[in-house]
């Protein structure tokens, strides 16, 4: 399971050599085992490392499962360094060779598909998930106290007596209160403990709002939505709808960053757009947030002196006026410096709006 420790890990990686990265899709619609593996040999083939593809094949042949949607493979055979992730999200096939990792589509999904949380809910308990990366982690589950009820007729019909009308609403309501209360207090551990990025809710109307409403504000704000959904439900169907709700979700909160960026950026006020003020903007370690939209890639070049990386090509550092060496890919580079300086970033997939200004930008922290 990929964590944000080991992106933290695969970030802070330097090779006293080239370092391979691949990423292989391995969907079972995609092809046989035999042709994943025809497809690996192509791309180790183009990356013209011969060490790294032997570890490389030699883990395919006789350790691989063959479990999962895709696998992401690091490997640098100079530092005897070898790292493999087997991910329950399909990803594009593809392959790079640099002194660094390739982290960005790991970046994209653990940004969409990391760390949700989700509760079922209904009057008498509640069943507590932990899904990462489209996989279940983790259940858990709590059972209050039975809510117990009597045909319409029986006892004694007289308001507020025992058997009445008033008395049978009054003890429900007092026994769901007490369930759902002790169910939210049972999921603010159990969403802590995981380190619950964004929460989904399932039940009906009245149980969902009346279980929100219990939970600590902190959780309350991290809720991203609800679905109708019986507590028999399956896993597989449960890790669907949230992560159709949580991709909903996403979209829209992606739409008002950029527009927030773009507007801010036109005040010169906590806000960047456009690939070289962007660029420079983190380099001087100024972005906290960057936005790029998934996929994109441009090259570019670096000074070797102090570090400037520019995707518009030049003799010398535009800063330092020191010499620059060509990269393949500035975003990259500008990804692992946000994350490594303690930034985010946020991987666009509909970034219509950030078109105009090369797809790419940032929240400045000043």
């Amino acid at each position: 399971m990929l964590t944000e420790n080991d992106l933290r890990e695969l970030l802070a990686f330097k090779g006293k050599g080239p370092v391979l990265s691949m990423y292989l899709n391995i969907e079972p619609s995609e092809g046989s085992a035999d042709a994943h593996k025809l497809r690996l040999r192509s791309m180790l083939k183009e990356a013209n490392l011969p060490e790294d593809g032997e570890m490389v094949e030699r883990f395919f042949d006789h350790e691989f499962d063959w479990n999962g949607r895709s696998v992401a493979l690091f490997s640098c055979a100079p530092a005897s360094w070898f790292r493999v992730y087997s991910l329950a999200i399909p990803l594009r096939s593809r392959v790079r060779v640099g002194d660094r990792p390739h982290v960005k589509p790991l970046v994209d999904i653990l940004d969409a598909y990391g760390g949700y949380g989700v509760a079922l809910v209904d009057k008498q308990g509640a069943r507590f998930f932990y899904f990462h990366l489209g996989e279940l982690i983790e259940q858990e589950g709590v059972l209050g106290e039975s809510v117990r009820r009597t045909k319409r007729g029986g006892g004694s019909q007289a308001q507020g007596r025992r058997g009445g009308t008033a008395g049978l609403t009054n003890y429900v309501d007092e026994v769901t209160g007490r369930n759902i209360r002790e169910a939210a207090d049972y999921a603010a551990k159990f969403f802590s403990e995981k380190n619950v990025r964004r929460i989904v809710i399932g039940g009906t109307d009245d149980n969902i709002a009346a279980f929100r409403s219990q939970l600590p504000k902190t959780w309350q704000s991290l809720v991203i939505g609800t679905f109708p959904m019986s507590m028999t439900a399956s896993h597989d169907d449960i890790l669907e709808r949230a992560m159709e709700i949580g991709l909903e979700a996403e979209h829209r909160r992606e739409a008002k960053l950029i527009d927030a960026v773009i507007t801010n950026a036109a005040k010169k006020r906590g806000g960047v757009v456009g690939m070289e003020e962007t660029l420079k903007a983190v380099h001087d370690g100024r972005v906290h947030t960057l936005l790029i939209r998934e996929g994109l890639r441009v090259a570019g070049q670096r000074c070797t002196q102090c570090g400037y990386v520019a995707s518009r090509l030049s003799q010398t550092c535009s800063l330092c006026s020191g010499t620059v060496e060509k990269v393949a890919d500035v975003v990259e580079m500008a990804v692992k410096h946000v994350l490594q300086s303690g930034g985010e970033v946020e991987v666009l997939h509909d970034d219509l709006n950030l078109a105009d200004y090369e797809h790419i930008g940032g929240v400045l922290r000043y």
